[in-house]
């Protein structure tokens, strides 16, 4: 049997099957490199306090950055029965340096230390999800930039509703985007918090300095409570829930990409990167990894439910529940970082099929609102002029025509307000253009949310 570092009080030990259980060390390996990084801004704040000599500070962090050493080389062995991240790394440091590595654990516990991993953690996630969902609003921008010109069918509840600039379409997701990115600067707010030194719960009679470990870590600030900091995963469940909005907005992009490269639609071709094929039918290319980004937003939504659930009914302050924060947590880090570089490639690559969206907004009715408006603009009442244009639409579909393909003559019998010009305001390029309004789908409008977006991305 191994000797447990907490052993003192019991008799007996584990069974192997609980031993099993209660261990958290085969999903908590991967904060390794954090806990060696919280371990020795402790020793040097030991050190530095007179909690433990300056040699011994000096010893302790040596073997801590051998640690370091041994594991990015890959030679560190974690095992079940030293439990969880912390007591592997200790028992490591004991063989390293021998009985003064015991003092490393004065003035801590594995409650603060475990937070203060998953705040270095989490930190190092945010950052990489900030840069990777800049990289993807830039390609956004980039497209838009190109596709300023493209007209197509823009849709509400899946039917052609009025003509827009692709531009503009992209420029939707950037600001969706662009939110979801402030929500995670918001977020590190939460995460640069420094637990440690918060001990088990009610703080330590040692003279530590909670300040220096906090400069050490690049925290901005420490917690103000030692029993909230060791119990808080608000921070956490604020990365889920932002993930889970990214991955939303995600899943719809992905939806609308499907759509697009479907025989029916024709709007997009996607790269052979980024698609598949079948395995009995020859002819197909799937968009198979805009499908599993898709599918892949449910798991993330049942991570930030299994943390809320886990939550819900703690009493202050550490509780074993919180041991299953952590999986979600990877899970949904590990999928996010992902689904970005996935999703930015595989906007970057595709094409766009301008001719085939152009024509399409010459083959449907998405300017009936131009030929209200116009009649509008003449002095009929809206309401009148809707009424009139969708009895013009009802006899344009028995006639298999379009309202273009309908002859002055017969515009005239509906309404003598009618002029020669209604052709022109029915061009769909001239429907997109007059749409001036701001955040309107007109080329103008477009190019004036696209210079705002660049400034955006330069800061």
């Amino acid at each position: 049997m191994t000797e447990k570092l907490w052993g003192g009080r019991f008799e007996a030990s584990l069974d192997e099957a609980t031993e099993n259980f209660g261990a958290s060390i085969k999903f908590e390996q991967r904060l390794a490199y954090f806990d060696l990084q919280g371990s020795l801004a402790h020793a040097k704040m030991l050190g530095a306090t007179g909690i433990v000599t300056d040699k011994e500070a000096q010893i302790i962090s040596d073997g801590l950055k051998s640690l370091q050493q041994q594991l990015l080389e890959g030679r560190i062995e974690f095992k079940t029965e030293n439990e969880d991240i912390h007591m592997n790394m200790e028992h490591y440091l004991r063989e390293e340096i021998g009985p003064v590595a015991g003092k490393l654990h004065t003035a801590r516990s594995r409650n603060d230390q475990v937070a203060t991993d998953m705040h270095l953690y989490l930190k190092s996630v945010v950052h990489q999800s900030l840069e990777k969902l800049k990289k993807l609003r830039t390609t956004l921008v980039n497209l838009s930039v190109n596709h300023v010109d493209t007209i197509l069918p823009g849709y509400t509840h899946l039917q052609r509703a009025q003509p827009i600039c692709l531009g503009q379409h992209f420029m939707a997701y950037y600001q969706m985007f662009t939110r979801d990115y402030e929500r995670f600067e918001f977020n590190l707010n939460h995460i640069d918090i420094n637990p440690l030194g918060a001990a088990a719960l009610a703080g330590t009679t040692f003279p530590i300095d909670r300040k220096l470990t906090t400069q050490l870590l690049g925290f901005s600030k420490a917690y103000d409570n030692a029993m909230d900091a060791v119990s808080d995963r608000d921070f956490i469940l604020e990365f889920l829930s932002n993930a889970s909005m990214l991955m939303m907005h995600l899943s719809r992009l992905c939806e609308e990409i499907i759509l697009w490269c479907s025989q029916e639609f024709q709007f997009i071709t996607l790269s052979d990167q980024y698609s598949t094929g079948s395995s009995i039918m020859p002819q197909k290319k799937n968009p198979d990894m805009a499908e599993l980004i898709r599918g892949k937003t449910g798991r993330v939504y049942g991570n930030l439910l299994g943390l809320l659930t886990v939550m819900k009914g703690l009493p202050l302050a550490y509780n074993k529940d919180l041991q299953e924060d952590k999986e979600g947590m990877f899970d949904t880090a590990d999928t996010l970082l992902m689904v970005l570089s996935v999703m930015d490639g595989m906007m970057s690559t595709m094409t766009v099929n301008v001719d085939n969206m152009e024509k399409a907004t010459h083959q449907d009715f998405s300017n009936a609102t131009e030929l209200a408006d116009y009649l509008s603009t003449k002095g009929m009442p809206f309401r009148e002029a809707h009424a009139i244009v969708g009895q013009m639409v009802l006899h344009c579909l028995k006639e298999g025509k379009y309202l273009q393909d309908v002859s002055l003559e017969q515009y005239k019998a509906m309404s003598p307000l009618i002029e020669k010009d209604v052709y022109e305001v029915l061009d769909p390029r001239v429907a997109v253009a007059r749409r001036t309004s701001l955040g309107g789908t007109a080329f103008e409008s477009v190019r004036a949310q696209i210079k705002q977006a660049k400034s955006e991305l330069r800061r």
